[in-house]
């Protein structure tokens, strides 16, 4: 994770996460993140790429206004090692 510039006024941080395109049984693909509860679709590997990671940002960011909403107190960042499976 690398931190880069704000958006709206927030700090942004890169993540990489693993999605994993599955063709639809209707045709198109479906797009899940296998980190996140989040998945979307397309009609191409593209499209379906590209409405996963929307979905992804917006879920990120209601995920990170509701934690601002509900969090007080210092905001420390920690960083820890995990298997290499986990991360891949």
């Amino acid at each position: 994770m690398r931190t880069g510039s704000s958006h709206v006024g927030v700090p942004v941080a890169a993540l990489r996460l693993t999605v994993i395109l599955e063709p639809a049984e209707e045709g198109g693909f479906i797009a899940k993140c296998v980190e996140l509860p989040v998945a979307s679709q397309g009609e191409t590997r593209d499209e379906a790429l590209a409405n996963a990671k929307e979905a992804i940002e917006g879920y990120l960011e209601v995920k990170a206004e509701q934690l601002k909403q509900r969090t007080r107190g210092e905001k420390v960042v920690v960083i820890v090692e995990a298997p290499s499976p986990l991360v891949a």
